[in-house]
């Protein structure tokens, strides 16, 4: 179980996620930036804050089960799991590389409490049906968090699913979608358009809220109503921004599927990226210190 971190000491490991997200893609050399960045203060709230989890017992049964459906972001679940203390830190610099542990996108049997391997988008929220079916029918008290990217609702799977959580009042289940408005070959909406999600959810017989998911303060009070609400599933869509915290970064789909280091034209030379990068961030924790956020 985790401590009550405050809001503005969950502000500032959120940061320190967001450096530790930098440097760990900048010592593997590959891997996605966007996503990652957007979803740092999401991902702090859970393991910090919101999720019934134990790092000391990972596969506790009494657990809640996070499912991670993009994982093609999971070097924020890999950094904030090692904040959380289900590894250590210096395992971070092994991402992506022979043997790791840290593969990269998610494998169930290489960390314990990773519940799904992912990779393939759209089956997220079909695996996390399954999950809060089963513990339906095992009596089990806890909740089922589906993180999933606005991208992937292009895919058809995922409305089988939503159409199926309506269905079996799966009032244990909350999906999270990371509506940062990109994926690799641009915006969302010239590629596919999605909205309205909220309408679309609500018309499949769901609950949904919306947050901003980069306010702390309402991230955790968002996650908190989810787990009461009883009726029926919820969905939470959380705008962020892609590439948070760093400026060349933010917005910026080419930085979907690539890390600091690369060459994009009309972005800091290459070299010079990641110090640009950690050098903001370390400048906004500095302010985030400042600040009197409780």
């Amino acid at each position: 179980m985790h401590q009550q971190y405050s809001i503005q000491n969950l502000e500032k490991k959120a940061n320190e996620i967001r450096q530790d997200i930098i440097k760990l893609l900048v010592e593997a050399g590959s891997g996605h930036s966007a996503g990652p960045l957007g979803m740092a203060d999401i991902f702090c709230a859970l393991y910090f804050r919101v999720l019934k989890h134990d790092p000391a017992n990972p596969l506790w049964e009494d657990r809640d089960r996070l499912i991670l459906s993009n994982g093609h972001i999971v070097p924020v679940r890999y950094v904030a799991m090692a904040h959380a203390g289900y590894f250590a830190k210096e395992e971070l610099s092994t991402f992506r590389k022979i043997n790791s542990n840290l593969e990269g996108h998610p494998c169930t049997k290489k960390i314990p409490a990773l519940e799904t391997s992912s990779g393939p988008l759209g089956e997220g929220v079909s695996q996390a049906c399954g999950f809060a079916l089963a513990a339906k029918m095992d009596k089990a008290n806890y909740q089922i968090w589906c993180l999933t990217s606005d991208g992937e609702h292009q895919e058809g799977m995922t409305w089988e699913a939503v159409m199926l959580a309506a269905k079996y009042r799966l009032n244990n289940l909350t999906v999270i979608i990371d509506r940062n408005n990109i994926q690799i070959d641009g915006n969302t909406e010239d590629i596919m358009p999605l909205e309205s999600l909220r309408a679309k959810y609500e018309a499949f017989g769901w609950h949904v809220m919306e947050m901003n998911g980069h306010n702390m303060r309402e991230i955790i009070s968002t996650l908190e109503e989810a787990k009461a609400i009883q009726a029926k599933p919820t969905c939470i869509i959380a705008h962020t921004i892609p590439g948070k915290g760093v400026s060349f970064m933010e917005k910026d789909y080419q930085w979907h599927g690539v890390p600091p280091g690369t060459d994009i034209p009309g972005e800091p030379p290459k070299a010079e990226q990641a110090n640009i990068a950690l050098r903001e961030l370390r400048t906004l924790a500095r302010r985030i210190e400042a600040a009197d956020l409780d």
